[in-house]
């Protein structure tokens, strides 16, 4: 069959043969044990019931041996035989162009590429998943090729609950993940429930279809490393900067060193996936051995280079090591999936990776206690290096909430609301008063066409309305303005694409619907072809997540999720072309509530339309919440938002003089 017949197609009638089990693919590590001998029966009675009544009887034995091998019943016989990746629109089926942009996005958020387990429909994160199995997939993209622009899908935990009547100004898709009832959001309920095949952790990207490889992160983490540089006052040239982990988000972190310019070290423990980015030059150099590592680090701060180094090992090592050889570390940070400790996010010092995924699956508490010593020696290394005068940040991946549930030396001495840690988070100090709450945050767009030459066109359109709209900025933002346009110049050079034609910039609300409206003109004019736009959840309004987004919300209204269910609610009935909400995401499944969208830009009035709506309130929903919580960066961005769009009015807070309460 073609690759437009598989599609329609959907779970083929006839079972299709099995494919021979590929170990050179990065694969999902074994998922603990954890459900009843009745449970277990269940979630074979659940993966079975996608399928005829006639092939239950071959199944059934091949389910129970994956649940039993793997903890999770991926149905791998029903993995697609065609090559996985973003094609052209033009070569998807279906009867919506806005259908045909969604199966683009999911194809590539399982493009080898870019996927982390890309054969159990991991995107990244160890467990951000866009589907929990094939049968999922399949169905999905049927669905999709029928679809009209009068018709919603769906999507339950990554379950296609079906095709719905709604009409053509509705988002096409509309997905939630791991919605739990509160009581039962605890790790081992996602571990227990996802077994069962009844839910998923959608990540942030991963499960709402808006994941575009490192490239996603690298930009936000670029300006991160920049601005931590400022804040201690030094240029990242011949300076260095100290990290950990190497996979789908994390794996941006040494390219942003080098377009930062500074000396990058981080520590993985992964060889594949640790080959993978020497593979896509998202790394210059790979080193095993400490000695050496120490040797290479003083010569590039000797010569003032700017390299990445990763290190094959675990970062603990590297820390003490340092301390051992006074090596000063400048910047350090951690961005290893420690929002899943348990289920290989994070792995322990003084074990090999085999024998750690081994243990993590047969032996999971004394694999818990083996991470939990690890964390308080990682955080009793680093506490002596900032004894040193490092300047380290948590960047958002629970690596503080979990230390301090180890019970690592990670507390403040004189703790305040919302500074209970001794080190900040990123947000607090960086991007929260920087970037955030002036509504700068994390801005993507895909050329459906995939072409190069696309993405180059959109490039230069976002260029020209970035320096046209700085001419004009307050001070208060010029050095975000500049920062992009920067980004942008060097985005070519730097070869960031891995998987579609995709780009990110960090944009407020002006430039995000300037740049919209400029390709939707060029689509219009037959310049570029269509545009898919999203953002990062990790963003200015999408997200409430107290240890990361909302970490600079010092109301007490950090730990409330109202701005996230805001943002999708408004988002869906002002234009967006699909939107999602998540529990879970970068800090941990019952830590976060993160909302998304996707938009297609067809070069329609209609579309037009839509992005000057959603986007304004895409960003401004989140500024308003960050303003009532008295932040000054916030409440000076909302009053110049009201001064353009006289329809807005948002509340704004009165400032309480705290001598007031000297006598109190």
């Amino acid at each position: 069959m073609t690759f437009k017949e598989q599609i329609k197609q959907g779970i083929p009638s006839e079972l299709p043969e099995m494919p021979i089990y590929d170990s050179s693919i990065n694969r999902a590590p074994k998922r603990k044990d954890i459900l009843t001998a009745e449970e277990k029966k269940l979630a074979l009675k659940n993966a079975l019931r996608y399928f005829d009544k006639k092939h239950h009887e071959v199944l059934l034995p091949e389910f129970k041996e994956e649940l039993e091998k793997y903890g999770r019943i991926y149905m791998y016989r029903f993995r697609p035989t065609y090559k996985m990746h973003a094609r052209d629109i033009k070569e998807y089926p279906g009867k919506s162009t806005q259908a045909k942009s969604i199966m683009l996005m999911i194809q590539n958020n399982l493009d080898y590429a870019v996927a982390q387990h890309p054969h159990e429909l991991i995107t990244y994160g160890g467990n951000g998943a866009v589907f929990s199995n094939w049968a999922q997939y399949l169905l999905t993209m049927k669905y999709l090729s029928e679809m009209t622009d009068k018709q919603t899908l769906t999507m339950y935990s990554g379950h296609p609950m079906g095709l719905f009547p709604s009409h053509k100004d509705a988002p096409r898709v509309v997905v939630t993940n791991g919605m739990m009832i509160s009581n039962y959001s605890q790790p081992d309920d996602w571990e227990k429930f996802n077994a069962l095949g009844v839910t998923q952790y959608g990540q942030m990207t991963a499960g709402s279809y808006m994941y575009i490889g490192p490239q996603g992160i690298v930009h936000g983490t670029t300006i991160t490393v920049l601005n931590g540089f400022r804040k201690i006052k030094k240029e990242p040239k011949g300076n260095l900067f100290v990290t950990a982990g190497l996979g789908g988000m994390s794996g941006a972190q040494p390219k942003a060193g080098n377009i930062a310019g500074c000396i990058t070290v981080c520590a993985e423990v992964n060889p594949k996936i640790t080959q993978v980015r020497l593979d896509q030059g998202w790394i210059d150099e790979k080193i095993t051995d400490l000695d050496q590592l120490v040797s290479r680090v003083c010569l590039a701060k000797e010569n003032k280079e700017v390299i990445s180094i990763a290190y094959l090992g675990n970062i603990v090592e590297v820390w003490e090591k340092f301390d051992e050889e006074n090596i000063h570390i400048d910047l350090g940070s951690d961005q290893t999936s420690l929002h899943n400790p348990w289920a290989g996010g994070y792995y322990p010092v003084d074990i090999s990776f085999e024998d750690a995924n081994e243990m993590m699956a047969n032996k999971p508490e004394e694999f818990k206690d083996k991470v939990q010593s690890t964390l308080r020696r990682h955080a009793a290394a680093i506490n002596k290096h900032t004894e040193k005068g490092t300047y380290f940040f948590d960047y958002g991946n629970a690596f503080l909430l979990e230390a301090s549930r180890a019970g690592a030396d990670v507390m403040s001495s004189n703790p305040t609301i919302g500074r209970e840690f001794k080190y900040p988070s990123y947000v607090q100090d960086i991007m929260g008063p920087m970037c955030f709450d002036y509504g700068f945050g994390p801005f993507r767009w895909v050329c459906t066409s995939g072409k190069p030459e696309d993405l180059a066109k959109t490039d230069a359109i976002a260029c020209k309305v970035l320096e046209k709209i700085k001419k004009k900025s307050p001070i208060e933002i010029q050095q975000q303005m500049a920062d992009n346009i920067q980004w942008i110049k060097g985005a070519q050079e730097n070869k960031l694409v891995v998987g579609s034609q995709a780009r990110i910039l960090y944009a407020d609300a002006e430039g995000r619907m300037k740049i919209a409206e400029a390709f939707n003109k060029a689509i219009k004019k037959g310049k570029i072809g269509p545009v898919v736009l999203g953002r990062d959840h990790h963003d200015v309004s999408g997200t409430d997540s107290p240890y990361r987004e909302t970490s600079n919300i010092y109301d007490g209204s950090r730990f409330t999720s109202d701005m996230a269910i805001q943002n999708v609610i408004g988002d869906s009935f002002r234009g967006a072309t699909w939107v999602s909400i998540h529990n879970g995401g970068g800090v941990g499944w019952g830590e976060v509530i993160n909302g998304g969208f996707g938009m297609l830009l067809d070069g329609s009035k209609e579309a037009s339309r839509r992005l000057q709506s959603m986007l304004f309130w895409d960003v401004n929903n989140g500024i308003a919440r960050r303003s009532w919580a008295r932040n000054d960066e916030a409440i000076f961005a909302i009053k110049r938002a009201m001064e353009v769009e006289k329809k807005l009015q948002v509340t704004l807070p009165n400032i309480v003089d705290d001598a007031l309460f000297e006598n109190v």
